[in-house]
């Protein structure tokens, strides 16, 4: 219910009226939906009251992306929340942006302005183009809202059909999701990533925006290949031309902390020390473990495995730390005995390298009492492995 699918239905909500029943549904609770639809239908419109709720719902889902005070503001549809630069990212994108010396971009599938507005708001002109009318309309509406039009042009057309030669740098965003869900094949983006980057490389400087697992050998030669992370969680790779070739980086928000690659070679395996570190994601996603692994004077618990270990606590922004306070091979029934002795009631599990679900570990062992502990299902020196211990000082 409440989907804003075309223009028809999507206009009304920048009348007066319109704008009045967003204000009222600001902080609507969504399980009371039916009851407000029916009182506010007294006095509006069914369509219109029926646009505003599904808008309303979308700002709800759309401040964890965008933050409360341009959530609010903006304008959204179903693919638009879902598939939009998260705030952060896109402020960190067109710091880079302006630190090239870049006064104009070309930003190519622009969806519904989220990456227009960053890099407009870093003082940086854009020409935005998407070939849906709807998205193309509800960006022009956000670059009013936030008071950025004489910055943010939003076109209707085709990105093929578009002369970028007039800007300083291209954006491309290749839609990586189809009627099955997310694509995985870069040249089923549309358009697809040899376009994109065919389109890059006429321009002085250009930030392509992939899917964190594309392929390394998937990356052309010139690019500098940027993986990203935000609190945590890898959020998109980015492809940069007129940067520097060939580097892989790994950057981690919100502190900006970012790791380039040296081209080391794979760290050693070694047994499993008083620590374990977990690189960040984007660190792993970049190849960039071994890095990480020289600056903590560690090596790996397996071959295969992304978790570097160390006898020492050595505060670092790429991995967090944990003490661990034992080894043992995986095994369900001493797993619980011990939990049980020592009285560990709060459980976090964690696993890389193990088909066992974390959930299933805390279904079956129960646990009780008032002490804490992290469980890591993993392997070490390829054999099934549950490491013990908690969260040291010094990680992230």
């Amino acid at each position: 219910m409440g989907r804003v699918t075309d223009l028809a239905s999507f206009a009304p909500l920048l009348t007066p009226e319109g704008q009045t029943l967003l204000t009222a549904l600001r902080d609507h609770d969504p399980a009371q939906e039916l009851a407000i639809v029916s009182r506010l239908r007294r006095d509006h419109p069914a369509e219109l009251v029926t646009a505003a709720v599904g808008q309303a719902r979308l700002r709800q889902r759309a401040v964890a992306k965008f933050g409360a005070e341009d959530a609010y503001r903006m304008y959204f549809t179903p693919n638009g929340v879902e598939q939009s630069t998260r705030a952060s990212v896109g402020t960190y994108r067109a710091g880079r942006m302006k630190a090239l010396g870049v006064r104009s971009v070309a930003d190519l599938c622009s969806g519904i302005g989220g990456d227009a507005i960053a890099l407009a708001r870093a003082g940086i002109s854009v020409l935005a183009v998407d070939r849906d009318p709807l998205t193309a309309e509800v960006a022009r509406a956000n670059a009013e809202a936030l008071g950025l039009t004489e910055l943010i042009e939003v076109r209707c057309a085709d990105v093929t059909d578009i002369d970028t030669t007039p800007y300083d740098a291209v954006f491309v965003d290749p839609a990586r999701r189809g009627g099955r869900g997310r694509i995985f094949d870069p040249e089923a983006y549309s358009p697809p990533l040899s376009w994109a980057v065919e389109a890059a490389r006429k321009a002085p400087h250009a930030a392509l925006k992939v899917a964190p697992g594309i392929p390394h050998e998937a990356v052309p030669a010139e690019a500098e290949a940027e993986w990203i992370s935000d609190g945590g969680d890898v959020k998109e790779a980015v492809l940069w031309f007129g940067t520097e070739p060939g580097a892989r980086r790994a950057t981690l928000l919100p502190s900006g902390a970012g790791l380039v690659g040296r081209g080391l070679p794979d760290p050693a395996v070694r047994p499993v020390g008083r620590y374990l570190y977990e690189p960040d994601g984007a660190v792993i996603r970049a190849h960039l473990v071994a890095e990480v692994a020289e600056e903590l004077a560690g090596g790996l618990i397996d071959e295969t495995i992304a978790y570097v270990t160390a006898d020492g606590l050595i505060p670092t922004r790429y991995a967090a730390a944990y003490e661990i306070t034992d080894e043992l091979p995986f095994n369900l029934k001493k797993l619980k005995a011990l939990l049980r002795e020592r009285e560990v009631g709060t459980l976090t599990v964690k696993k890389r390298g193990s088909a066992v679900e974390p959930e299933e570990i805390r279904r079956k062992v129960k646990p009780k009492g008032p002490n804490a502990a992290t469980v890591l299902l993993t392997r070490v020196a390829g054999a099934p492995t549950m490491l013990i211990g908690r969260p040291a000082g010094g990680g992230r």
